[in-house]
């Protein structure tokens, strides 16, 4: 794979843009309320991936979940130009539904005629590289082949915004490698922009055209680093391991600085 990065342009809208958002769950007493995120500003253009990494806690899922329009910003604005699709940590794939079925159902929600489900989840199955598994249950397809489904399923929907939040967690580390490999072949041919959460520093930065790191309770932008390393990348070379170990210290850091 040789494709370059998609080039973004400034003139562009932002395919999102979250401007002083702030989350805060519980009550009104300053000892029942917990604030999850603090003034975060974050844009991400077009064709962007972008990389969320962060403490435990640092409200990494939250900020997902007002993006998908699944929690309300306690203040702030969240604008998101587009249809935004989400891949959680877990296929999330219907037990009792074939592979095609599983797709069938997202094209059926995002309004695809009858006649047409089958063909076009059969195309995206290839996409993913599954053809031959069109058929199969969840109960027969090894981890990467359920999240290469789940995958598929976003593909569905034809969003122009894609959340992953820790997609490969659950995978071994082989597992894992290929699977980037398959995001970023599926990235870079349909031009979607993506906010993906992971703990997995080498990750972020194998994957990533900017990674975010957030500070720890409340979240807020602490880092907000490009990523000059060319495409095509590996999990394991040295500029990425060397990158990776800067991010994971300014990590360190913040992590300790919450702790005294």
């Amino acid at each position: 794979m040789n494709a370059a990065a998609p080039q973004i342009s400034r003139a562009q809208q932002p395919a999102l843009r979250l401007e002083n958002v702030t989350k805060v769950f519980g009550g009104k007493n300053s000892s029942t309320k917990t604030v999850a995120l603090e003034n975060v500003n974050l844009e991400v253009n077009p064709g962007e991936f972008v990389t969320v990494v962060g403490a435990s806690g640092c409200g990494k899922s939250t900020l997902l979940n007002i993006v998908a329009d699944l929690e309300k910003p306690t203040a702030g604005t969240m604008d998101v130009d587009g249809r935004v699709a989400f891949m959680f940590q877990e296929a999330t794939l219907l037990p009792w539904l074939s592979a095609r079925r599983n797709v069938e159902l997202a094209l059926r929600l995002h309004g695809v005629a009858r006649t047409d489900r089958r063909g076009r989840a059969e195309e995206l199955l290839d996409t993913v590289r599954l053809s031959g598994m069109a058929d199969k249950r969840p109960h027969e397809l090894s981890g990467g082949m359920r999240q290469r489904v789940a995958l598929a399923r976003v593909l569905a929907q034809d969003a122009q915004v894609v959340l992953m939040d820790e997609p490969l967690g659950a995978l071994d580390a082989m597992t894992r490698d290929h699977m980037h490999d398959e995001i970023e072949r599926v990235w870079e041919k349909h031009q979607f922009c993506v906010l993906f959460v992971t703990h997995n520093m080498r990750e972020a930065v194998r994957l990533a055209d900017r990674v975010v790191l957030m500070s720890s309770s409340p979240g807020r932008v602490k880092l907000d680093q490009r990523i000059n390393i060319p495409r095509p990348r590996r999990i394991d070379s040295a500029e990425v391991a060397e990158l990776a170990s800067e991010l994971t210290e300014a990590l360190r850091e913040e992590v300790a600085a919450h702790v005294r």
